[in-house]
């Protein structure tokens, strides 16, 4: 494979003579030793799975939930959409609302493509193109799933991942000009274009783990990666401390390297917030997990951070601010969030550190991780003792004489996104008794709303801090370090019992920390199903508030199960880009297991995943645009995604009608017949108001067409179950599930006879389940 450059060779010797100022154009080499053949969909155009997307938004029907009935999007406008009227462009409320989440999926996969981008740049400029891949040792050949599956492309080397960014660049830009005035009519074409942008923005994140395990040395897929330190009362408070802020690692690895050069490192704690932290504890044992996004107020307001360093996404955009409220300098480390700071990176470093040191600037923007590392490191270990952990918490005796200010108003519960009782809290401490504060604690994510609602301007959120303080010093938990990808040996153990029902499914909690009732529901949600040995897998902020709780004999979540991609195992693969590991573990279970060519075979695999993995993804606190191409990534792949109360800001879901047997009519690959199977999964992306909503609603939508009566059985009787712990109910629904009646678990045939007698259930096939034509031929060839 060749692809043209230009070469130009100012003076070559050679045998026959000296050749000076030759320019040559030729081809590009590229290595092509990839033996699979090629499918018919490599790196795919916006359209090239068009048919495939509206089979699936066909079968889900979008529901929309516009946050208002207008666009204002150009100078058209703001044009009214209500009661079918159009814009002035001729767009409808449906177009417009798929339009929205078509370009918050385009943003979410820029972000993780750019952030990719920096990293293969960077470790292209230090280690060179020809630097080799290895995620996984002789445990990984096939080391990169979806990059293999959408582009065709086989990587090898860190160059091979610059010419795939090349592809995701070019395929979100294609996306992002959809969303420009006059261009798209149609709503299922807006929402086949985020699927579209969804499924790159899952090679993106893979291209990007894939370079930082590769060349920083993290954890090849190893299910027993190493434990580590998680939660605020685990940083040693009486050593400087460095936090850093967001999820790109460079800036950190700087940071650590000077530390460990200058033999400073047990000297001073480097501590981290969000996915940054996944991924300094994947090359650092002895950095520390401080929590998810949602804990970057309490850590700073409490004084606990000397330095604050800043790289990308997901950072408060009034960190510098709450930072000079306790004297913490901040050191900002990337193009995309310059927080206003002066460029001091071509800076003399003794001048920067005496300007932070004397606090002449409050903050700094350097560009250059390794000069990042040393201005920080220098910095924290002259500001610390300087500082003395100053912090903007008031006192038990100042909560009282704050609280005694609350006029009763009530805007600060009407602005929090959970509708907490801060009102009452603040009543019950102006009289001395700061116990409901101390509740809300634990379940407040931290956004400051209530604070910005305030008349009185009372710091609400700081009150809340300081009535927690014991619990905040108290949490000292542990996390199992991000592993990367699953072993092919874990996928060929678990590939049959898997697609054949008998182990009941796999279960993704990932996403950010938006809760409804803070993170204990991500621990109880992970411990159920790992108890029931179903696959869990969790990472970014769901694996931190997993691990955050203990079981009755005092151990994490991560103690209590082993790490291994296994029924009953807990796997945290580890931040935000290594979700791409949880669609590459079902699209190896299609190639490793059944054998299915996966080589720009995208249409075969996603076809063979909707209808016979039991996977499904859970973003119970998703906020983010990053989130949501995430989930479409999942989409595309048929892969059913359930998010909590606050998904249904996204504006749109895909939903089943289990009341249509048209819709649940598949292609039995064996005979041609036209089957009906029954809504499996019944959705493709549902909202979900309680835990226990979500988790009965999960344990359905684990059953797929292909199930064999001995796995459909077992997922039934794990449905009913729940069912009835959780909602008090039998389901209302179960004749839909049942083919025959081998599938009736043996100690609830009773129950089972009686409801099937009652709705006329009529006996069934269970099918080789496609929902492609050509597979159907393909079978019979």
């Amino acid at each position: 494979m060749t692809k043209n450059v230009h070469v130009k060779i100012d003076e070559m010797k050679t045998n026959v003579g000296l050749i000076k100022n030759l320019e040559l154009s030729i081809g590009k080499v590229v290595n092509d030793n990839y033996t699979e053949p090629m499918g018919p969909t490599p790196m795919p155009s916006v359209t090239a799975l068009r048919d495939w997307d509206m089979k699936l938004l066909t079968k889900y029907k979008a529901f929309y939930m516009p946050d208002c009935d207008s666009c204002c999007l150009c100078t058209f406008g703001k044009c009214d959409l209500t009661a079918g009227k159009r814009g002035a462009c001729g767009l409808t409320i449906a177009a417009q609302s798929a339009r929205i989440v078509m370009i918050a999926c385009a943003i979410g996969a820029a972000c993780h493509s750019a952030h990719s981008r920096h990293l293969v740049h960077h470790l292209i400029e230090k280690y060179g193109r020809r630097y080799p891949i290895d995620i996984g040792g002789l445990n990984i050949k096939v080391e990169a799933p979806i990059t293999r599956l959408v582009t065709g492309i086989k990587p090898e080397t860190l160059g091979d991942l610059d010419e795939v960014l090349g592809y995701v660049e070019e395929q979100i830009t294609q996306v992002l000009a959809v969303g420009h005035t006059g261009q798209e009519a149609c709503d299922m074409d807006f929402d086949s274009k985020a699927f579209h942008v969804g499924m790159c923005d899952h090679v993106g994140m893979e291209v990007g783990d894939i370079a930082q395990i590769s060349a920083l040395g993290y954890p090849k897929a190893d299910p027993e990666a190493p434990l580590v330190k998680l939660g605020i009362g685990s940083v040693e408070r009486e050593k400087p401390v460095i936090m850093c802020i967001g999820h790109n690692v460079i800036p950190s690895v700087g940071i650590i390297d000077y530390a460990k050069e200058t033999k400073v490192d047990d000297k001073i704690e480097v501590v981290g917030l969000c996915c940054t932290s996944h991924d300094m504890t994947r090359y650092y044992n002895r950095a520390r997990i401080v929590g998810p996004i949602s804990w970057e107020l309490r850590f700073i307001r409490a004084g606990l951070a000397d330095v604050v360093v800043l790289d990308e996404q997901c950072i408060r955009t009034d960190v510098a601010e709450e930072a000079a409220k306790v004297n913490a300098p901040v050191i900002a480390a990337s193009e995309k969030n310059c927080v206003g700071f002066k460029n001091r990176t071509n800076d003399d470093t003794n001048a920067i550190v005496d300007d932070l040191v004397s606090g002449k600037v409050q903050g700094v923007l350097i560009l250059d991780p390794e000069k990042v590392g040393e201005v920080a490191v220098r910095v924290v270990q002259k500001v610390a003792p300087v500082r003395k952990r100053k912090n903007v918490l008031p006192t038990p005796e100042e909560i009282v004489t704050i609280a005694k200010t609350c006029t009763q108003c009530k805007l600060c519960q009407r602005n929090c996104p959970q509708d907490y009782a801060v009102p009452p809290a603040l009543k019950a401490a102006a009289a001395g008794d700061i116990s409901l504060l101390t509740d809300l604690y634990e379940v407040c994510m931290g956004c400051g709303k209530c604070e910005s609602a305030c008349p009185q301007k009372i710091k609400i959120h700081s009150l809340i801090v300081k009535a927690g303080e014991k619990a905040m010093y108290a949490e000292n938990n542990l996390c199992r370090v991000g592993r990367g990808a699953i072993q092919d040996t874990e996928i060929r153990n678990v590939g049959s019992p898997i697609v054949l029902g008998e182990i009941p499914g796999i279960v993704a909690l990932v996403g950010c920390s938006n809760y409804p009732k803070g993170g204990k529901d991500v621990y109880d949600i992970a411990r159920e199903f790992a108890s029931r040995r179903y696959i869990v897998v969790l990472s970014g902020c769901s694996a931190m508030s997993a691990g955050s709780y203990r079981n009755e004999e005092g151990k994490t979540i991560w103690e209590e199960f082993p790490g291994g991609f296994e029924a009953g195992g807990v796997c945290n693969v580890g931040s935000c880009v290594s979700n791409s590991h949880i669609a590459g573990a079902a699209i190896k279970v299609a190639n490793i297991f059944a054998k299915r060519s996966l080589r720009g075979n995208y249409e075969e695999i996603a076809d063979y995943i909707h209808n016979r993995l039991g996977a499904v993804g859970l973003a119970w606190g998703a906020y983010s645009q990053k989130a949501a191409a995430i989930a479409a990534g999942f989409w595309r792949l048929g892969v059913p995604v359930v998010v909590g109360p606050h998904g249904s800001k996204y504006r749109r879901v895909l939903l089943g009608r289990k009341e249509d047997p048209k819709n649940w009519e598949v292609l039995d690959a064996r005979t041609g017949d036209t089957v009906n199977v029954g809504p499996t999964p019944e959705h493709l992306f549902n909202i979900t108001e309680t835990k226990e909503e979500c988790i009965v609603e999960i344990a359905k939508l684990c059953m797929r067409p292909n199930d064999t009566w001995k796995g459909r059985s077992i997922k039934l009787s794990h449905y009913v179950d729940l069912s009835k712990r959780y909602l008090g109910v039998m389901p209302d629904d179960l004749h839909l599930f049942v083919r025959t009646m081998a599938d009736v678990p043996s100690t609830l045939k009773d129950e089972f006879t009686k409801i099937l007698a009652e709705k006329n259930w009529k006996e069934t096939i269970i099918p080789d389940p496609t929902m492609l034509p050509r597979m159907v031929r393909k079978m019979k060839e």
